[in-house]
């Protein structure tokens, strides 16, 4: 837990999942630059926060009775956990996840500016017509992760921006709703062909791979065939647009498919391209933490290209605990099977887990390993 001053109150905050590191915080300096500004405006009425990473400003801003809207269930975890710990109402702030969009109208909204460019692109097509007159939105980033696109995106889809000076290496870009603006109806999704099949994959603004199948899936999807072809229950685990469950569902049609992730968007992604590709069969689509809440021993197969980073910050601890989840779920003689950058060195850290580490695949840069 971190102590977090604003001008709404002291809070003592966590991130979700928990980390090993004590220097990783639940905040930011942009976090209490947007907070800093919103308390120095006089302007009032109801108030958006949009991707708040750890529920710092939902929880600063709490009695307020807030909308929160991301895409990140890993986030909307962290806020629930944070409000708890300060005592504060469950249901103070009103979460609405990224494949859906708020309802009400707003008059103040604070935006964390995502990795994607896309994703803004789309939060701010989609956050316009829910804008009050005069509506303010203020956007914030630490300076090293703000794209210069940014401020165009403000511009093109809210009105004329203006850039804060930098603060504690954060700076804000506000902008007020121009009402005479037309901005463009673009149409974000992208598609291409799942390689070797004839199915084609949609992807909705912020799936990870949304624009051509990654390096380390192109590497693994050729093994899924006879990976797949003897297992029940199979997981694919932060599936992103679902491709590697869909390679299974495709080699093995009396399979039972699983497709997990923290993203929203993600398993919207992928509940849509199974149904495409799949029509009248059944799979089960959860928006989780890994395999969390998964039966213990009752899978077959997991496959899992694992992320190396939450949000901005580069690591394994999100891998090592799909890792120990995919342990605990699979049953004996159930099998993991891992794609990942080599100089991450998966194969040690698999071994913490499981009896037998294999390789099945290489390139230059990525490797493929069945864990057992």
């Amino acid at each position: 837990m971190h102590a977090f001053k604003s001008p709404y109150g002291d809070l003592t905050l966590t991130r979700y999942p928990p980390t090993r590191n004590p220097t990783l915080q639940a905040f930011d300096a942009a976090d209490q630059y947007l907070l800093n500004q919103l308390s120095a405006n006089t302007e009032d009425g109801p108030l958006l926060i949009v991707n708040d990473q750890f529920g710092a400003l939902a929880c600063a801003l709490s009695a307020e009775n807030p909308c929160s809207w991301g895409d990140s269930w890993l986030s909307k975890q962290a806020l629930s956990d944070n409000l708890a710990a300060n005592d504060l109402p469950a249901d103070a702030v009103d979460f609405v996840p990224g494949d859906a969009t708020p309802s009400a109208r707003y008059q103040r909204v604070l935006l964390r500016v995502p990795k994607s460019l896309t994703l803004l692109e789309d939060q701010l097509q989609r956050l316009r017509p829910l804008l009050l007159p005069g509506a303010v939105v203020m956007a914030g980033a630490m300076i090293k992760h703000l794209p210069p696109r940014a401020g165009d995106l403000l511009a093109t889809y809210i009105g004329p921006y203006q850039a804060s000076l930098g603060w504690k290496k954060a700076r804000l870009l506000s902008a007020t709703l121009d009402s005479d603006l037309s901005p463009p109806q673009t149409e974000l999704s992208s598609h291409y062909p799942l390689e070797n099949t004839a199915l084609t994959l949609r992807n909705l603004p912020g799936v990870f791979s949304r624009e051509r199948l990654d390096i380390g899936t192109r590497l693994l999807l050729p093994l899924v065939g006879t990976l797949a072809d003897q297992a029940e229950l199979i997981a694919d685990l932060g599936c992103g647009n679902g491709a590697l469950g869909l390679m299974a569902a495709l080699h093995n049609p009396r399979a039972e498919l699983l497709f997990c992730d923290e993203s929203y968007a993600a398993v919207a992604s992928a509940r849509h391209n199974f149904a495409s590709a799949f029509a009248g069969r059944q799979a089960e689509f959860r928006v989780n933490d890994g395999l969390l809440d998964v039966a213990e021993q009752s899978l077959d197969l997991v496959l899992c290209n694992p992320p190396f980073h939450q949000q901005q910050v580069i690591g394994d601890e999100i891998a090592l605990r799909l890792f120990n989840q995919s342990r605990r779920a699979l049953r004996a003689g159930g099998k993991l099977v891992v794609v990942g950058n080599r100089h991450l060195g998966y194969h040690v850290k698999l071994r913490r887990h499981f009896n037998e580490v294999t390789q099945l695949a290489a390139s230059s840069k990525f490797v493929v390993l069945q864990a057992c």
